[in-house]
């Protein structure tokens, strides 16, 4: 062995380096990218991926990894997109408000039914008419890959800073909670044109069961009846069904061990903060080993987890940035991996027929035509959640594709034979047109809705369209470097107060000790306790917000001195103090009252011993 150091070229480390410098770059000017560029992750995640991938760089090289298998690729792509994709479907479980699913039931099943089957059929269309060799069924199969909203970028719309800016919170939540559940739901329209095609001719038998990565398939006939039955048992059933029963029942039972390590102080914060990324690698596998549906299971177990809204309210408690910083390693990884894989060589083909012609006439039918007219339709059947014509126009336009459909059309090539490995022609122009179509599509999404934040900014900022400036939170620094959020005014030095946050304004009333309680001699005279009458007739004590238990906003808590937590709605704005150390009373300087909403009126929340009412929030 030669003496001195060796240099190591390997793809694992080149891999690992050029990730770690771009979180490093990125991150150095994420605030400008994000707060006033509005480019989000994605975008920029995606370019650097293509420009390190094959075409370019040559330092992401997927089919060289490990042992260099043909067509490993397919493989390490379901792979890295389940794991991705099912960590940020328990993450958006858990950030939607308590029984949210329940509250807008309605909704949910307009957009997971009627929509993403008109949204199906307009895709369908759109490929029929520009890409060829392609039959119907074929297309439809092609068009469930990209029926879903992407569950990555649909959050980053709904809780990105743009959107805490102009768009109301009730568009945010369905757009959330669509997202969160509408990948999983995109099984029963892809496996419903699987089925026919598999049963449509050939020789009748009955082997085996069509669900989850089953392996190769051949035609086996039967006839529609057959294809009808086999999706409603294994792919509605037991695929679907199964799936979200299985998370909904393990989330609860994991919510109740939370519940009973916290009450007796078992878990840390750490471990605490993880539990939606565990949810997410422990949905994804256990559902896998019995061939049931991960991503509904993930979503469902989120949900599950939070049903009482107890777990967001701790989270917030405890500053959590845990889930928020996974969310962005998440989305730099898999959108520079996904860039780095996209097949460019098969955007021009003659085997096809598929021309970048075609392609980029088919992003804007798409685009047009595979979301906005089903969300026009039916947007008046939703008025909690979306009020009129233009909150739908937003929600139409912005359905995202991008990884969820990577995964689909991996997933897809592990239902069907090997291309070329049958004499059956439509198969094979179905398995060469479905990467390029699909990969196409969300690069082509990824681009146009990444750019049109930023051009949607600048339009409003034209129209003088004013930012949203309900439910105001002051929020305190965590440093004075830390940058404004983008609907945030200024207050002291050491606060800011934010509008519009995703996450609702929830007071509660906390059990922690007050220092009073101990000094009973020195409570400040400003807080005397005064009689109210009760609805049950009974007289209890009332005290101003400033009382002896810790009255708490949701978005935190400040463990310093003195921290001060508003909860303003547009007319309004109430305060409710924390302290610690000081019994001072409290008072508002002048130049803060000024930076808050016009004519406002100040008013003092009360507390009662039984809690607080928090009815409007």
């Amino acid at each position: 062995m030669a003496a001195g150091p060796e240099i190591n070229t390997s793809h694992l480390n080149i891999l690992i380096s050029a990730f770690g410098l771009y979180i490093i770059l990125y991150g150095c000017l994420s605030a400008k990218i994000k707060n006033k560029w509005y480019l989000g992750e994605a975008l920029p995640a995606l370019i650097v991926g293509i420009i390190l991938g094959p075409i370019a760089g040559r330092l992401i090289l997927s089919e060289e990894w490990g042992s260099a298998v043909a067509g490993q690729t397919s493989e390490i792509t379901l792979g890295v997109m389940r794991v991705m994709i099912g960590i940020q479907l328990a993450i958006a479980g858990y950030q939607l408000p308590a029984k949210y699913t329940l509250a807008r039931w309605k909704d949910m099943v307009l957009i997971l039914i009627p929509v993403m089957t008109m949204m199906w059929l307009a895709t369908t269309l759109c490929i029929l008419a520009t890409i060829p060799k392609v039959t119907l069924l074929a297309a439809m199969v092609i068009a469930a890959c990209v029926t879903s909203t992407d569950p990555v970028l649909s959050q980053a719309v709904a809780k990105g800073p743009f959107s805490d800016k102009y768009v109301a919170r009730p568009v945010r939540e369905i757009i959330s909670a669509e997202a969160g559940a509408n990948d999983g739901f995109g099984f029963p329209f892809l496996m419903l044109a699987t089925y026919l095609i598999r049963h449509a001719s050939g020789a009748e038998h009955h082997a085996g069961e069509l669900h989850a990565r089953a392996g190769d398939v051949d035609r086996q006939g039967g006839g529609p009846g057959e294809a009808i039955k086999n999706w409603v048992v294994w792919t509605l059933i037991y695929y679907v069904v199964l799936g979200a029963v299985y998370g909904a029942v393990v989330g609860t039972l994991a919510r109740f061990g939370l519940k009973m390590s916290l009450k007796r102080k078992w878990i840390d914060s750490e471990s605490y903060l993880l539990v939606p990324c565990a949810f997410g690698l422990f949905f994804i596998g256990t559902p896998g080993l019995f061939g049931s549906n991960d991503l509904i299971a993930c979503f469902a177990a989120g949900s599950a987890l939070n049903w009482d809204g107890e777990y967001l309210a701790e989270s917030l408690k405890r500053h959590d940035e845990v889930n928020s910083c996974i969310d962005v390693l998440l989305n730099a990884g898999g959108f520079m991996y996904l860039g780095a894989i996209l097949p460019w060589d098969q955007f021009q083909s003659a085997a096809t027929g598929i021309t970048y012609g075609r392609l980029v006439g088919l992003g804007f039918l798409v685009l047009l035509f595979r979301r906005i007219p089903a969300i026009m339709i039916t947007y008046k059947f939703m008025p909690h959640s979306i009020r009129n014509w233009r909150e739908a126009l937003f929600v139409g336009y912005f359905g995202p594709i991008g990884v969820g459909a990577a995964f689909y059309v991996e997933h897809t090539r592990h239902v069907y034979p090997a291309l070329d490995s049958t004499g059956d022609e439509e198969v094979n122009n179905l398995l060469r047109a479905i990467g390029p179509t699909v990969y196409w599509l969300a690069f082509f999404s990824i681009v146009v809705h990444g750019l049109s934040i930023p051009v949607l900014n600048q339009f409003y900022k034209f129209l003088g369209v004013q930012p949203v400036q309900d439910d105001a939170v002051e929020m305190r620094r965590a440093s004075i470097h830390v940058a404004a959020p983008s609907n945030a005014i200024e207050g002291d030095d050491s606060t800011f107060i934010v509008y519009n946050r995703f996450a609702r304004p929830v007071l509660n009333v906390s059990g922690l000790p007050d220092w009073r309680d101990e000094n009973p001699a020195e409570k400040d005279t400003d807080f005397n306790a005064r009689d109210s009458e009760e609805t049950v007739g009974e007289n209890r004590r009332r005290n101003r917000s400033m009382s002896r238990n810790t009255i708490r906003f949701a978005g935190g808590f400040d463990s310093g001195n003195e921290t001060r937590r508003r909860s303003m709605s547009r007319g309004n704005i109430r305060f409710a103090d924390e302290r610690s150390l000081s019994g001072d009373s409290l008072s508002v300087p002048p130049q803060r009252r000024r930076s808050t909403s016009r004519n406002a009126t100040i008013r003092f929340a009360d507390q009662r011993r039984g809690g607080i009412d928090s009815s409007a929030v």
